[in-house]
């Protein structure tokens, strides 16, 4: 067979998968995920092979969260399949621990309803909402059991989950939240009063401030320990956004994690995310946390810093836009060795941000950085912009070597191949079509300039023929 009708051939195959994403009946997600030794950008599952993460997660796929009460019923099947069509295989799994959530921050000027919570609402007396106090020694059946079922759902659809413990920006931003919450004084039978100091906002409970609060919070985090455990495809969270205040008490549950799974038969990796308002990427970074979701402080939103490693970066729109993004952020972060989610207002229910159209092509992207980070060796690739004039690259530059490069402007892009012994296979990916297009192939050695055979975004993918 000639070497242009085999590269045809070959273009038409990983064509076929870049567009319409995995077969159906994906494979289960395995691990538990540990930070890949030999690239610690990424985790890494049983296999040592480092595992990219991406994927859509939207505020209401644990907590129905809704306008009427009791809220609405997430349809969660429905939202696997949403993941599975786009290819993801990421998400947050959101808590909220006020029993409202007034949205007038978020633009919507609405007063949502939030249920299931981890405690029993057995009590005698009614609480703030005119419903049975919280039985803080009592934990609620239904929330656990739902969270079982959902990660493990999600499990089978090849589908990891970070599953988060606790959610501090309501706090700090819904009106009302304080009321609302079971560790308010007037909302359990407990004597529990998180409001130590008595300003009316209780943001003490995310500190280490108040003993009998902290005991609350270890035995729950405990129980979703015992509840979760066995499952491979688990990560944690501390906190949404918490203030910066609460830095001390994210790294004690941080601890408190690490040392209840050690006893365990699986160890998961934690989390800790940008602390809103006035937190530092610095304080992330420094934490004992195995991941970290930074702000936009240093270009993580427009041009995103080349990961070292020091922690497995989940660059998060929700932490940089709030609600926003776009499919060149995708890219950029992917080829800067980050793993990019995305904030998703999905079908509107809690909270809509333009035309649902509008987002669709972040996560189209997603889906095809996915595919792509699959069939590299992306165990072995370090993100290395030098090496591309548009400086977007990532690189395994010996042996059998690859370089993908993003191309903004689908202009013509200069790459050194200086490292690369062998000629390389050219593909060519379109972004706004999802489309793939060959190209001749390249020799290394020495520096190449190529053009792309389309107009607009492009993604350069060379890799050695030795290696085909």
């Amino acid at each position: 067979m000639k070497t242009h009708t085999l590269t045809m051939l070959l273009v038409a195959l990983v064509s076929a998968a870049v567009v319409e994403g995995p077969a159906a009946g994906a494979k289960p997600a395995t691990g538990p995920l540990r930070v890949c030794p030999t690239n610690r950008r990424y985790f890494a599952g049983p296999d040592g092979k480092a595992v990219y993460l991406t994927g859509a997660h939207t505020w209401n796929n644990l907590v129905d969260i809704g306008a009427s009460d009791p809220p609405p019923r997430f349809d969660y099947p429905k939202y696997l399949d949403f993941l599975a069509k786009n290819n993801h295989n990421f998400i947050r799994l959101w808590t909220w621990e006020s029993v409202t959530w007034n949205t007038k921050r978020n633009g919507r000027n609405a007063i949502l309803r939030a249920a299931p919570h981890p405690w029993a609402r057995t009590g005698q007396g009614k609480a703030a909402d005119g419903k049975p106090k919280f039985d803080l020694d009592k934990f609620n059946a239904e929330y656990f059991r739902r969270l079982r079922q959902r990660v493990a759902a999600a499990q089978k659809r090849g589908i990891y989950v970070s599953v988060m413990l606790f959610e501090g920006w309501a706090m700090q931003f819904s009106a009302g939240a304080w009321t609302g919450h079971p560790f308010h004084r007037a909302n359990n039978v407990n004597g529990i009063n998180g409001d130590a100091n008595r300003d009316g906002k209780g943001l003490e409970i995310h500190t280490l401030t108040g003993k009998p609060v902290t005991r609350v919070q270890e035995a729950y985090v405990r129980k979703v320990i015992d509840t979760v455990n066995d499952l491979d495809n688990v990560l944690y969270e501390i906190s949404n956004e918490n203030h910066p205040a609460s830095t001390e008490w994210q790294a004690h549950v941080i601890d408190l994690i690490h040392r209840a799974e050690k006893a365990k038969p699986k160890q998961h990796p934690v989390g800790m995310t940008f602390q809103y308002r006035g937190g530092s990427n610095k304080t992330l970074f420094a934490s004992p946390a195995d991941w970290v979701s930074p702000n936009p402080s240093g270009g993580w939103r427009d041009n995103p810093p080349a990961a070292d490693g020091g922690k497995v970066v989940i660059t998060d729109t929700d932490h940089l836009w709030g609600i926003g993004g776009n499919r060149s952020w995708v890219w950029k972060s992917f080829l800067r060795g980050a793993n990019p989610i995305f904030m998703d207002p999905y079908r509107g229910v809690v909270l809509s941000r333009g035309a649902d159209t509008t987002w669709q092509p972040i996560r189209q992207s997603m889906g095809h950085t996915l595919n792509y980070a699959r069939r590299m060796n992306l165990t072995a690739m370090t993100p290395q912009g030098k090496l591309a004039s548009s400086g977007y690259c990532l690189a395994r530059a010996a042996g059998n070597a690859e370089y993908l490069v993003y191309v903004p402007r689908g202009r013509p892009v200069t790459v050194d191949l200086s490292a690369a012994s062998s000629e390389l296979a050219v593909e060519w990916f379109d972004v706004a079509k999802g489309k793939v297009a060959g190209g001749k192939a390249v020799r290394g050695g020495a520096k190449r300039t190529l053009t792309p055979p389309f107009r607009g975004e492009a993604v350069l993918y060379l890799r050695s023929r030795k290696g085909l």
